[in-house]
């Protein structure tokens, strides 16, 4: 009896605590049961996640997909890294990999996910850095191999021109983006101001950048408002290519939709 009531705390334990998202879910689509993880990644309450479909928290082009892999799992198939995006009550974007096994007899399934996040926006800078810092190379790339798909141009740049940063880097840059993200949109943001906020002289800038990641600082601003770009077209909050091309600080939409499509490879209007 003992031994029964300490296997069940263990698990409690193990299902509140993990930092890892666990949930039960329904076949009909809806949260049965989340670890205190699922709230804080997604930043909503038990109530509200309980409340609607899990799909309504998916983000819109992962839908089709997400709803397809679920008609797979109540058909008996686990479900074994599965990524797709979810947005938060914030408007911001998480990825998440998706581990499930479905118990038909119950109708229910168990999913663990782990926030892949930070890994998703890795690879994303590495490309859009490896296309604005090499355009000369890439070009060569396509002229002597035919038009080559975004992941052969990925690896040839990752592999030769993104070294691997130290924790001190990795800080360093967190705080560089949290101050870029902070400022873009204002008039008077610039190269100066993240200087002055970084308490760093604008050689000492460029030299660090460049040296950790082979672009120059503008680049990487440019990196960080495209980055902010498609987070502000899954909020929904805005309608127009202008909108969101000022919201993160370009000067003109065109230059904005030109760059956009260089980096990602479709027109930014596909997706308003």
């Amino acid at each position: 009896m003992n031994s029964s009531l300490n296997k069940k705390f263990d698990l409690e334990y193990f299902f509140e605590l993990s930092p890892d998202l666990l949930c039960i879910a329904g076949y009909d689509g809806y949260f049965k049961k989340i670890n205190p993880a699922v709230s804080k990644t997604l930043g909503y309450t038990n109530k509200e996640l309980f409340a609607k479909p899990i799909n309504s928290f998916v983000y819109a082009e992962d839908r089709d997909i997400t709803a397809r892999k679920r008609e797979r799992l109540k058909q008996d198939a686990p479900l074994l890294n599965f990524e797709n995006r979810y947005v938060t009550k914030s408007g911001d974007i998480v990825w998440l990999s998706w581990t499930s096994m479905p118990i038909k007899r119950e109708k229910v399934v168990f999913a663990i996910a782990k926030n892949i996040t930070s890994k998703k926006k890795a690879e994303e800078f590495n490309r859009a850095s490896f296309l604005l810092g090499n355009s000369a190379q890439q070009n060569a790339l396509k002229q002597h191999a035919g038009i080559l798909n975004f992941d052969d141009i990925f690896v040839a740049g990752n592999s030769q021109t993104i070294p691997k940063n130290s924790q001190a880097d990795v800080a360093w840059f967190s705080e560089l983006e949290r101050i870029i993200r902070k400022y873009t949109g204002k008039i008077n943001f610039g190269i100066s101001l993240l200087c002055t906020e970084m308490a760093i002289s604008e050689r000492q800038l460029y030299r660090r950048i460049k040296n950790a990641i082979g672009i120059t600082p503008n680049q990487y601003i440019r990196i960080i408002r495209l980055q902010m770009a498609r987070e502000a077209i899954a909020s929904g909050k805005y309608r127009t290519i202008a909108e969101i091309a000022y919201a993160v600080g370009f000067e003109t939409p065109t230059y904005f939709s030109k760059l956009f499509k260089e980096v990602y490879g479709f027109d930014v209007g596909d997706l308003l």
